[in-house]
């Protein structure tokens, strides 16, 4: 009985829904076809960019969260960076040995470890930001067409939404913040980014 309950309600909720199976598998194919086709332009783009500073891509994404959210947990660095918490741990204690980060643990929270740029580490994320060179990228350039067309690079809210609903608005915030982090953080002097706060001391001292 309670197996025909189960059934019945399975099925049920099958003719409710305003798609076919058809419809279903071909975006799923096509998602999963486009983003592993971007994926594999972003990662090429991603590791050209990064190579010269002796980073993969997981050691720069924790230099970035840790960045960004100001003292991340192991769990949050997880979290945010997609990856699983034994990944996390390992690159960053290797960030760690080569000086970029620093462990500890809070008074309150003995369980987790949490992680925080040094001043050498900083130095070299605000580095490889400066040096950022769209115009090597393939994710740029194919992006481009789009915004001469419309007058601005596409704002993937759809893409967005998706995101959000299978991770989160905790992540979708901590995703926004990095990037509001940038634009209220930085301004942009010879095609190059320079951090704000850097120059303020510079013309205090």
């Amino acid at each position: 009985m309670q197996f025909y309950m189960i059934y019945s309600k399975w099925v049920n909720g099958m003719e409710d829904q305003q798609f076919s199976m058809k419809e279903a598998i071909v975006f799923s194919q096509r998602m999963a076809q486009l983003s592993k086709a971007l994926w594999k332009a972003i990662e090429k783009d991603w590791q050209q960019w990064i190579k010269p500073y002796d980073l993969n891509i997981n050691e720069h994404h924790i230099l970035w969260i840790s960045y960004h959210l100001k003292g991340a947990s192991i769990s949050d660095v997880a979290k945010f960076g997609v990856m699983h918490v034994s990944t996390a741990f390992n690159f960053s204690k290797k960030l760690e040995e080569r000086g970029y980060l620093i462990f500890s643990k809070k008074e309150n929270d003995k369980r987790n470890t949490y992680i925080k740029l040094t001043d050498q580490g900083e130095s070299v994320l605000l580095e490889l930001m400066k040096n950022y060179q769209p115009e090597q990228h393939a994710i740029f350039k194919g992006v481009t067409p789009l915004r001469e067309l419309y007058g601005k690079f596409p704002e993937m809210i759809e893409m967005m939404t998706v995101v959000k609903n299978i991770y989160g608005s905790d992540f979708m915030d901590i995703f926004e913040k990095s990037f509001k982090n940038i634009e209220n953080g930085f301004q942009e002097d010879d095609s190059k980014l320079k951090e704000l706060f850097i120059e303020d001391e510079e013309e205090l001292a």
